[in-house]
């Protein structure tokens, strides 16, 4: 490949994005808060660099999959200095649309293109590359970066300008969220009429009512095995709210559809089952 990739973010979905690119023939350099997140990397082809800065000096394309928006704030205000005119970066992170249309801005001071890119599917799809991309940015770009891109996603669709993928995923996420709920109150009604959860779940999920909700509730043992996700879409659903308006009318529907099963997730209390 003639470009030179960085990649930030080694965990659960960003190291296997990192490895597909590795493995996909692009020249990869890799940095890490913690020099051991590096250590399943050393038997790659991969480089490691000692700060971002030196990272974004090596780099043609930057992907990004750290946690949240100070996270990806920080990373930018090293990485993007240190890049040259025409590099881009991804930002693979779930954030606020207004986080990405800043380092937008940032960026382009110094000649370096931005795409909105959050990703859908988890661990295994990324591992599989498999993923959703849903991204925000130049078309011209966009098309550039899609070789990347296809070492790990196979729908990869652009939705608008920057800021335009992150309002398709929280939309989605809060759409699981809400999703999740009411199959967790279609569980416990299912327990009140004296049904059980594997009669009824293997029912629903054969039927109309099946959905990917569904699914994820019925392989929890209780609510509160899902705290580490609960907290993840809380956190989406709270960004929606704050980008359509928390009194907006599909906004609640789908805030309050979601509200009792996230609070008893992160809580630590489930219902019968």
């Amino acid at each position: 490949m003639s470009i030179t990739c960085g990649f930030i973010g080694l965990g659960d979905q960003g190291g296997p994005i990192a490895r597909r690119m590795i493995e996909g023939g692009f020249a990869t350099v890799l940095w890490a808060r913690r020099p051991e997140s590096l250590d399943p990397y050393r038997d790659t082809s991969a480089r490691f660099a000692a700060t971002i800065a030196e990272l974004g000096a090596q780099a043609e394309h930057v992907g990004l999959c750290v946690v949240n928006d100070d996270d990806v704030r920080q990373v930018c205000e090293q990485l993007v200095p240190a890049m040259r005119p025409g590099s881009r970066i991804a930002i693979h992170s779930t954030v606020h649309p207004d986080t990405c249309r800043a380092i937008e801005k940032l960026a382009g001071e110094r000649g370096v293109w931005v795409i909105d890119a959050p990703v859908s599917g988890g661990s295994p799809a990324a591992k599989a590359g498999a993923l959703t991309l849903m991204l925000g940015g130049d078309p011209d770009v966009i098309a550039a970066a899609r070789p990347v891109f296809e070492t790990f996603g196979r729908l990869i669709v652009r939705l608008g300008d920057v800021g335009a993928g992150q309002h398709a995923k929280l939309i989605n996420n809060t759409l699981l969220a809400a999703n999740i709920g009411l199959a967790d109150m279609a569980l416990a009604v299912g327990a009140e009429l004296g049904i059980t959860k594997p009669a009824l779940v293997e029912l629903l999920l054969a039927s109309s009512a099946r959905s990917f909700g569904l699914e994820v509730r019925a392989r929890m043992p209780e609510p509160s095995s899902f705290a580490h996700g609960a907290a993840l879409l809380k956190k989406d659903v709270r960004l929606l709210g704050e980008v359509l308006g928390t009194e907006a009318a599909a906004f609640v529907a789908l805030r309050d559809a979601a509200a009792d099963f996230l609070e008893r997730a992160l809580a630590g209390t489930s219902t019968p089952s």
